[in-house]
């Protein structure tokens, strides 16, 4: 008798999509680095790539020579962009990686965390954490994640929720329609709150626009292990969405945990989102785009798709921040303007491109 066990089964995706090469996976990681670099180099004291070079090593490995370099250059860099450019990485990997793995378990191309209105509702649990100054003892900032990730959690299982009640098929339209209705209820309870709350709370629209402006080591060291193990658990469940890809039914004969598995993706999703939120604001678009790239060149298989959204989510995101902070500089643009802008683009481009050949 056969063992259906998912083991025995090979997901290799679509018949003629070519797997990305080393090479391709190399230029990846040394892509994401570069921007990384470019990132730590550029700004309002102009653009120092050796200076930062010399800083860096130093500070990793203690050796070259940094006296003739201004004393402020050193602390701009280590202190202001080194953290918000690793920050800006981790809410790109986070958001890609979500909108992957939710495209994935729901089929629905159109899914990522603000289209589901996972990222509103997480907007939501910050903006009462920080009017209800929500705090836990001895860690600083972390009432605002844990409220963020809570209401994220919160909104995609009502979303889902009432998705299933008008639509047992659980069908794109349903979907999508739902979380947007969801979404703009979301905003005009965030904004009541906001013009409820006084002139206390109006730096808050500014949030909810994006910014990475003001991020320090101390959001890193908030997001870093919520990143870390909520991105190792959805890493390590690439061959159970690659079964969800079949239809329930089929993953659950193959020895898929389908209930247990599906609230698991929900909880890391929603931490991944609530999260970045937290840290970030609003940043649209990211979930919902830069799948849908890596797609085209890993193929549909979760195990390739999976790590090169990661990689392509953060150098995107950082790239995007390099963006609002240089273009109109000293002034900065919220990079939620930055992502909406080039995410629609592209994604008009996608969707149109996609429509001629059915999703």
């Amino acid at each position: 008798m056969r063992n259906h066990n998912l083991e025995n089964y090979n997901f290799s995706g679509d018949a003629g999509v070519k797997s990305p090469s080393f090479l391709v996976l190399l230029f990846s990681v040394l892509l994401f680095f570069v921007v990384l670099f470019f990132s730590i180099s550029a700004g309002s004291i102009g653009f120092h790539p050796v200076q930062t070079f010399k800083i860096i090593v130093n500070s990793l490995f203690g050796t070259g020579d940094i006296s003739n370099i201004p004393e402020n250059n050193i602390t701009i860099i280590m202190n202001i962009r080194l953290p918000r450019a690793i920050l800006a990485a981790m809410v790109g990997a986070a958001l890609s990686l979500s909108g992957a793995v939710m495209q994935g378990l729901l089929k629905n191309p159109l899914a990522d965390g603000s289209t589901l209105g996972i990222t509103s509702g997480g907007t939501l649990g910050a903006i009462l954490a920080i009017a209800l100054n929500t705090n836990i003892p001895f860690i600083p900032g972390i009432g605002i994640v844990v409220m963020s990730i809570i209401f994220s959690f919160l909104s995609l299982v009502l979303i889902l929720f009432l998705s299933y009640k008008i639509d047992y098929h659980l069908s794109t339209q349903t979907i999508i329609l739902m979380g947007i209705i969801f979404t703009m209820l979301i905003n005009s309870i965030n904004s009541l709150i906001v013009a409820l709350s006084g002139e206390g709370l109006k730096q808050v629209i500014f949030w909810t626009m994006g910014s990475f402006s003001g991020r320090g080591w101390s959001h890193v060291c908030l997001m870093l292990p919520l990143f870390i193990i909520a991105t190792v658990i959805l890493l390590a469940l690439s061959r159970e969405l690659d079964a969800f890809s079949l239809g329930e039914e089929q993953a659950r004969y193959i020895g898929v945990s389908t209930k247990r598995v599906k609230l698991l993706i929900l909880i890391m999703v929603s931490v991944l989102v609530g999260a970045s939120v937290a840290v970030s604001g609003t940043i649209g678009f990211v979930g919902l785009v830069i799948p849908h790239i890596t797609r085209f060149i890993t193929g549909p298989g979760h195990k390739k798709l999976l790590p090169f959204s990661v990689l392509s989510g953060a150098s995107f995101l950082m790239a995007a921040d390099l963006l609002s902070r240089t273009i109109i500089s000293p002034a900065e643009l919220p990079i939620g303007v930055v992502t909406s802008l080039i995410g629609a683009l592209i994604f008009i481009y996608i969707f149109y491109k996609k429509s001629r050949k059915g999703f």
